[in-house]
């Protein structure tokens, strides 16, 4: 594709180079070494305890620090980093007047977007992977944990869904960056769509399903409480948070086995259940988790095509 190479290299030294990413990046690294170390060493202070589980190099990211775990606070501020990234990426060419110059060059229009967006997402996964290295670095001085091959590609399926998931708000910020030619504007409407889509829905699912299936304090029926439950779970998928939090648990977690909240059995289930206490492989949480995987690469595809289309039918010279 003409052009694509020149505006991906030109999207990434403008990323690297510029304060923004900067301050960003070192925001996120320090909040994410605070997080770690207070992991490690809480788990240095139970090395007991920490023996005797089969998969201790996944506790630095599971476990919580001072209020979040490493995986929560992908979960909560990861979208921070794609819409940062992209919030101006293309209503600041066309204030700039740089945008028109671009495309009177040999370069193909969809080769600005595409550059830019695939510049994004090398950006984030640079971004990532630095800070998994450092969590696996505190991981070996202070607590001398050494990853097996199993963890390390489940952190590798992690580091996967977490590109994706903050690659759906680089595409937000994208298409938000496209219908709008105010920057305040743009980054005003992602920032709001990220609070509503990350806090309001599931509040709003917890009213829902308490208006639909009530549960009385004094006539506590299970299958009321298993009616509220599914209905609150089943709108809180609505939310990519939910989506990626209940995924990547999953797959850090091997002792995890569903990625509900509630599980009602009945007495011989829960015998049987009680037998097979062994973690799952990664191919199992994989199926586990697939469902929500595919919501997020499907909702990552479709933010990113509605943004192409719109950016390839939109009068640049307007």
């Amino acid at each position: 594709m003409t052009g694509l190479c020149a505006i991906f290299r030109k999207e990434l030294s403008d990323h690297f180079s510029s304060y923004r990413f900067v301050i960003l990046f070192a925001l996120i690294a320090m909040v994410s070494f605070i997080t770690s170390y207070m992991a490690g060493m809480q788990l240095s202070d139970n090395l007991e305890a920490l023996s005797k589980t089969r998969f201790p190099y996944l506790m630095l990211f599971s476990t919580p620090g001072a209020v979040f775990s490493m995986v929560q606070f992908v979960a909560f501020f990861g979208p921070l980093i794609g819409l940062v990234l992209g919030f101006d990426s293309i209503n600041r060419e066309r204030a700039h007047g740089t945008l028109i110059k671009i495309v009177s060059q040999p370069i193909f229009r969809d080769a600005v977007i595409n550059g830019k967006f695939l510049a994004g997402v090398v950006t984030i996964l640079v971004m990532l992977v630095a800070i998994v290295m450092v969590i696996t670095g505190f991981g070996l001085s202070i607590v001398g944990i050494v990853p097996t091959f199993e963890e390390i590609w489940r952190i590798a399926v992690y580091l996967i869904m977490s590109v994706f998931y903050i690659s759906l708000w680089l595409g937000v910020s994208i298409l938000f960056s496209i219908a709008f030619r105010s920057i305040a504007t743009s980054a005003l409407a992602s920032v709001a769509l990220w609070i509503f889509l990350s806090f309001f829905v599931t509040l709003g699912a917890e009213a829902v399903a308490d208006s639909i299936a009530p549960i009385e304090k004094q006539d506590v029926q299970a299958e009321t409480i298993m009616r509220n439950v599914r209905i609150k779970e089943g709108l809180s998928l609505l939310s990519p948070m939910v989506l990626y939090s209940e995924a990547t648990t999953t797959i850090i977690d091997p002792m995890r086995k569903t990625t509900g909240t509630m599980l009602f059995m009945t007495p011989l289930e829960q015998i049987l259940s009680s037998r097979f206490q062994n973690p799952l492989s990664l191919s199992q949480s994989l199926i586990v988790v697939f469902p929500h995987v595919t919501a997020l690469i499907a909702l990552t595809l479709i933010c990113f095509a509605v943004s192409y289309i719109l950016f390839m039918l939109q009068e640049i010279r307007s």
